[in-house]
Formats: structure tokens, sequence, C-alpha cells
């Protein structure tokens, strides 16, 4: 994976993938809503200087999309994008049923559904034959699972984007292209919260050390930390 392209790399776990994948040679660019403000992603960029770049993107955004893919075609410079990792996301807590509101479940499906399967579609041309999507999902996405009432707008999302995963990786699979949806388990983030048992440092090698295992067959799998494969 020499190219990558890491969503939401301000924080948690998106600023501790894009740590990793630098720190195993690869050449990154990072996006954030707000790169003025993503201090420790711009303290990275530091020390890895002409291999991190730091760019705007608005997931959920259809002109951010566009600019991300220009601005991105010069940045690779006529190289192929080899692993484009979707983990930009939302999640709104203390939702109650009979109080779920609809601007939150729209937001939902912007940013953890629409955004990611148009961003994959606006880079098409720009991913390697080969290559590697992987989108940043949650087991709380899983119908099967699914045993109670329990953040609604959140799993309605990224039970959304577990299709738009499968739709996609038939779309890609004349090039060879693996698409995935990972499930990085509990993770202690902003999002996961301080109870969380996780570290983003064991959630993301963990997940990288499941891209590294990937197969050609395995591609619109819903996959675990552990690699193995999730209900939908």
């Amino acid at each position: 994976m020499r190219h990558c392209l890491v969503t939401g790399a301000n924080r948690g776990l998106g600023l501790e993938f894009t740590r990793q994948l630098l720190a195993r040679g690869a050449r990154v660019v990072a996006t954030a809503r707000h790169p003025g403000r993503a201090a420790a992603l711009n303290a990275l960029a530091g020390d890895y200087p002409g291999r991190l770049h730091v760019l705007p993107l608005d997931v959920a955004a259809a002109r951010s999309r566009g600019e991300l893919a220009r601005e991105l075609a010069l940045v690779l410079d006529g190289q192929p994008l080899d692993l484009l990792l979707n983990n930009a996301g939302v999640l709104h807590g203390g939702e109650r049923f009979g109080q779920v509101a609809e601007a939150d479940l729209e937001t939902s499906l912007r940013t953890n559904a629409i955004g990611p399967f148009l961003l994959v579609q606006a880079l098409a041309d720009l991913l390697a034959d080969g290559g590697i999507v992987a989108n940043l999902s949650s087991e709380i996405g899983s119908l099967a699972l699914r045993r109670e009432f329990r953040t609604p707008s959140y799993a309605v999302g990224k039970a959304a984007q577990n299709m738009g995963t499968v739709l996609l990786s038939r779309a890609l699979q004349p090039r060879g292209i693996r698409v995935v949806a990972l499930h990085p388990g509990w993770v202690r983030t902003d999002m996961g919260g301080e109870r969380a048992p996780a570290l983003p440092a064991e959630a993301a090698a963990a997940l990288l050390a499941v891209l590294d295992r990937l197969g050609p067959d395995d591609s619109g799998l819903f996959l675990g930390p552990d690699g193995a494969v999730l209900p939908w």
C-alpha cells in the first residue's frame, strides 16, 4: 500500500491509521473538514515532509468531494491510489425512541453512507487495479446482530453503508479492487468514549493486519478486527 487516502484523519482512528501507514513507509493523503484546526495531523505532516499531504474534505458535500478528486490527482502525479480508507463518520448520542430527529437521520445517511459511496465513485479512476477500498463500519449496523434500540441514526447510516460496500465490490470487481466493510471493535475515541477497552493504536494495527491478508475472494465482506466475517 504505497499511496493511501484516509478520510476523517484529524483524530481518533483516522489519525492512528495515518500514523501507522506512514510508519510502514506509505505516502498518505489525509483529509479533515478543517485542516487548519487539525493540530495533531499537521504536526505529523511536519514529521513526514513530502510523504503526508493534508487536504480538506467534507465527505457529505458534493463540491468538497469534487475538489478533493482534482487535488488528489495532482498530489498523486500519475501514481495510482492503492488504499482508500473511508474513516470519516458521525454519531449522534443520547437518542431515544419517539425523539429521533429527522435531521440526525439525514446527517448520518449523508456522512456515513452516501458520502463514502460517492467518494469512491468520484475517485474510481485514480484507484489502482487490485487496490483496496475499506469502509469503516460498525457491528451496530448489522441487522442480524441488533438486539436493542440503540443509536438509531448511526445504525441506519452504517447499515446503508454496508449495502454500499457490497454494491461497490461488485462494480469494481472487474478491476480486482477489493472493497470491504470493517468493524474496529469498541475503541477509546471521542466517538467510542473513555470506557471502550481498545486503544486506537491497537484497533488500527488490527485492521491494517486484516487488510494485509485480504485475498481476491474477500471483496464484499464485513470483517471484524480479528478478520472474522460478521453477519449483515
